[in-house]
């Protein structure tokens, strides 16, 4: 599982693993992550509420079958061509996040919301579409099976297969090396920081 950099956890995240959820379709754009009535919210906290709001709900407002319904509890998702396209929105991977989401398999990704996915912590690898497929399938047949994702060794294990997936090269040394969390970054070189702020002759020190 991802750290949690507010509690002061290990940076550096070399793998990750849990049960997984298949979220098929190619576009899966982040509207479709997370409906743009919600982005009204000031805060993150409420996020896992509205992931896939939409899609995961019938015309009279209960919850169908999709397999984020079905699949509750899920910490790697596993998706299909393009995921994450449109807005720049980072709504769209705090949602997964907060819903539960450590780790992301998919054949690919808009740029941005992987580098979004990166700024939390979350791996998002790629592989082909048959090997992304019978991935899905299996978790389908398999809803309690075990799946690992290992950043710095570029594979994903599930069951007895294991398969070699890509990392792009900035999320893995973000990752590995524990500085994707830019802001946790900068507190722990908070001396440095300040040093580098008194020296600069356009901010005004205190009277």
């Amino acid at each position: 599982m991802a750290p949690d950099a507010n509690a002061g956890g290990d940076q550096h995240i070399t793998e990750v693993s849990g049960t997984g959820v298949p979220i098929p379709g190619d576009d899966v754009d982040t509207d479709q992550i997370l409906p743009a009535q919600f982005m009204k919210e000031v805060t993150f906290d409420n996020m896992a509420d509205y992931l896939f709001y939409d899609a995961r709900r019938d015309e009279d407002g209960e919850l169908n079958d999709h397999p984020l319904n079905r699949f509750d509890g899920a910490s790697i998702a596993v998706v299909n061509s393009n995921f994450g396209c449109g807005s720049s929105r980072e709504h769209a991977p705090q949602a997964m996040m907060r819903w539960g989401v450590d780790g992301i398999v998919g054949e690919s990704y808009a740029e941005i919301f992987r580098d979004n996915c990166k700024s939390l912590g979350i791996p998002a690898v790629t592989a082909d579409h048959e090997t992304v497929v019978a991935l899905q399938e299996w978790i389908e047949a398999n809803p309690d099976g075990h799946i690992d994702i290992d950043v710095e060794g570029e594979t994903v294990t599930y069951g007895d297969t294991v398969i070699d997936v890509e990392v792009d090269d900035a999320m893995r040394e973000a990752l590995v090396e524990g500085i994707w969390d830019t802001t946790a970054l900068m507190y722990s070189n908070r001396s440095k920081v300040d040093e580098t702020v008194a020296g600069l002759p356009y901010v005004e020190g205190d009277d």
